[in-house]
């Protein structure tokens, strides 16, 4: 079986129950797919990487031998390889979360149910120091706080004080019009700025308060200011998006320089009873990824930061497939 199919399988199971795993290697996330949740492993091969959430109640299984290497066992399924410890948050990278709560209500989020703490940039620091040996990447992601205004203005702070440990820095804020401009000046590596849904309809169902047309501004201010293979975006696939329409939003963000992160739903909040994407859909809709991303001359393979360096949560064109 290939490895695009095994990730696929694995993705759309929503999972693994672990057997004999030693805690060390789990992480638990406070934003993203996952959060609030039982954690997480990292099970990796020679030909990728994906990320197992903890879910006991998974056909799939998830073990570990005295010697360190792991098999993933489930229905017309085995794959031998072996558990990557994270840093903070994923492999090889610091990959940290601002504010782990958030002002808006997007039903697909776990996050704004939870403690409404934000880190300071000596917050940051003090993650970031013991790990700097282990790490290629700084990224940072925030919830809002109490204003999207207030929570830029912290994150630059936090932005400018690990600058100087002179490796790639990539963010991903909800945004202002000039929060491109002012993350390029810090010498930011890479942005992501979240269209979310396929379509607007969903964004305003999915994310009210939120301005969807703000954020496709952004996004085509950042390609002017970051360049080729630098700006990122998440859509969500199974929030009720038809085929045609998650293309479609595939090849606008291709056609203006962005690469799509191809998130399939991890159903929590209030779309807990979504059905999670299964394998075949993932599958089509990375090949149409793939070839939109050609014909745009992107390579997401060239990430320096965030998701599509991780590569645990999504198929990943020029990586997986």
């Amino acid at each position: 079986m290939q490895w695009r199919r095994i990730k696929a399988e694995i993705l759309a199971y929503g999972g693994a129950r672990p057997v004999g795993v030693p805690d060390r290697l789990k992480d638990r996330s406070t934003a993203g797919p996952g959060a609030r949740g039982p954690g997480s492993f990292f099970f990796a091969t020679d030909a990728g990487r994906v990320r197992v959430a903890v879910n006991d109640d998974s056909q799939l299984s998830l073990s570990v031998a005295d010697d360190g290497s792991a098999v993933i066992t489930g229905p017309d399924l085995r794959v031998e390889g072996w558990l990557e410890e994270p840093v903070l948050h994923c492999p090889r990278q610091a990959y940290i979360t601002l504010s782990e709560g958030c002002i808006f209500g997007c039903r697909y989020c776990a996050v704004p149910n939870g403690p409404c703490r934000y880190k300071t940039p000596d917050d940051v620091e003090a993650l970031v120091l013991p790990v700097l040996d282990r790490i290629d990447a700084i990224s940072i992601t925030s919830g809002v706080l109490d204003s999207v205004e207030a929570d830029e203005t912290r994150a630059l702070a936090v932005v400018s004080r690990v600058m100087r440990f002179g490796i790639p820095v990539g963010v991903s804020i909800y945004p202002t019009l000039e929060t491109p401009g002012r993350l390029h000046d810090l010498g930011v590596s890479e942005v992501k700025f979240n269209v979310e849904t396929a379509t607007a309809d969903l964004f305003a169902e999915m994310c009210p308060g939120l301005d969807y047309d703000l954020v496709w501004k952004v996004l085509a201010a950042s390609v002017r200011l970051f360049g080729k293979n630098r700006v990122y975006s998440n859509v969500i696939m199974g929030l009720g998006e038809t085929d045609e329409e998650m293309v479609a939003c595939i090849r606008r963000l291709t056609g203006m320089g962005v690469i799509p992160v191809i998130r399939p739903l991890t159903p929590s909040g209030g779309v807990a009873h979504f059905p999670r994407p299964d394998a075949d859909r993932l599958l089509r809709t990375a090949e149409v990824l793939k070839e939109a991303l050609a014909t745009a001359g992107l390579d997401p393979a060239q990430a320096l930061t965030m998701c599509s360096a991780c590569t645990g949560c999504d198929l990943v064109p020029g990586v997986d497939l």
